[in-house]
């Protein structure tokens, strides 16, 4: 099968079944590309992850994108998008015409069965990426710091703080170390960077230029996708901003309660909202929407990711490195307990399920395929 319908087939199943929000999703592609696959290993994934940290866009899709590019090119990383977003972008259109009210009482209990399973993979990845980026008390202690810290102070400037902190420590303590070389990843080609940093730039410009209906729809999600930062729960109050009164606040909040629902990356609530914006032409107006809000990360993705891997085999970069992979074990674990574990996990059978399906997977080796579907039927039968 050639590389490129085996990226978009391989992120079309994960796209079926990847419930949980940005955290879960960096769980389930470190499951099946690094684990299973073994497309790139531990630290390569690391790197790519924390590079998602300091872009706008959406945090998970960039790192499927760069999964993708890695593997077969920019068809790869088009291939890893369309058929992670497709999806989502399909069941969000459907909700916008026909409503939320299409989420009945059964599907309501899969859900619920699939965000426990999403408990147990960030768990999973938070455990493993500890025994791989914490073997000191360095970083350590900065892991620690960043969960606490994000706990006690959540938010979007918290998290920058904190992962700023992190590279600064790891820069001016393992940078010294004359083995800190050997931490970096192994980098991957550099790749023209003018061209789509170019691109980005010469949109965003266009976007604060008054155009016709479709190109204003089009730059208010460019926009968006260009100026948050922290995934999918933070682009609501900016989409909120950029489209004014064009929508209720009740229509914001089902599309942001039904992003949530469905699987995928949060960040099509744009395709509701496109779908929305445009009732004449749902489908076109969640197409452009959607395209709009995507396309900033992956511009800045493709323009630095190669460059950002061949910075971190210098050794102050590689202490910056260490101390950021660091923080993202702290985000993780920061985020598996809000909002993947509260979100989940309500009373004494959830976390039962849990602590069987962690079980299942880490000493067992039940596959995450046999377990999507276990964890579905549960929910169904007795979740409901």
């Amino acid at each position: 099968m050639p590389p490129v319908f085996d990226v978009f087939r391989r992120f079309l199943w994960l796209g079926c079944l990847s419930f949980g929000g940005p955290a879960a999703h960096i769980g389930y592609f470190r499951q099946t590309f690094v684990q299973q696959l073994q497309w790139l290993d531990e630290r390569s994934y690391a790197n790519l992850v924390a590079l998602s940290q300091f872009l706008p866009g959406p945090g998970s899709s960039q790192v499927g994108f760069a999964l993708g590019l890695r593997r077969a090119g920019l068809a790869g990383g088009l291939a890893a998008f369309a058929g992670f977003t497709l999806p989502s972008f399909v069941l969000m259109l459907i909700l916008a015409s026909v409503g939320a009210s299409a989420l009945n009482t059964g599907m309501t209990g899969v859900i619920a069965g699939l965000k426990l399973l999403a408990v147990v993979v960030v768990a999973d990845a938070v455990v493993s990426m500890y025994r791989s980026f914490c073997r000191d008390g360095l970083t350590l202690g900065i892991m620690l710091l960043t969960a606490m810290t994000l706990w006690l102070l959540p938010g979007l400037w918290t998290q920058l703080g904190v992962l700023l902190a992190a590279a600064l420590a790891g820069m001016s303590v393992r940078g010294r170390a004359p083995d800190a070389v050997r931490t970096a990843a192994v980098p991957m080609p550099v790749r023209d960077w003018r061209w789509p940093l170019g691109l980005f730039l010469l949109l965003f410009a266009l976007t604060l230029v008054p155009g016709p209906d479709w190109s204003r729809l089009f730059a208010a999600f460019f926009q968006a996708g260009s100026l948050v930062f922290g995934g999918g729960h933070v682009v609501l109050p900016l989409l909120e901003q950029l489209l004014g009164d064009q929508l209720s606040t009740d229509r914001f909040l089902t599309g942001y309660a039904a992003a949530q629902a469905v699987p995928g990356p949060m960040f099509t609530l744009a395709t509701f909202l496109g779908a929305e914006l445009a009732p004449d032409h749902a489908f076109v107006g969640a197409l452009v929407a959607t395209l709009g809000i995507f396309l900033p990360g992956f511009l800045l993705v493709l323009a630095l990711q190669g460059r950002w891997e061949r910075l971190a085999a210098r050794p102050q970069v590689a202490g910056a490195v260490a101390g950021i992979n660091a923080a993202v074990v702290g985000l993780l674990l920061a985020a598996l307990y809000v909002p993947v574990f509260r979100s989940a996990v309500t009373e004494p059978l959830h976390m039962a399920l849990v602590l069987g399906g962690y079980v299942l997977l880490t000493r067992l080796g039940v596959p995450v395929v046999a377990l999507v579907s276990g964890f579905a039927v549960t929910g169904w039968l007795v979740l409901a």
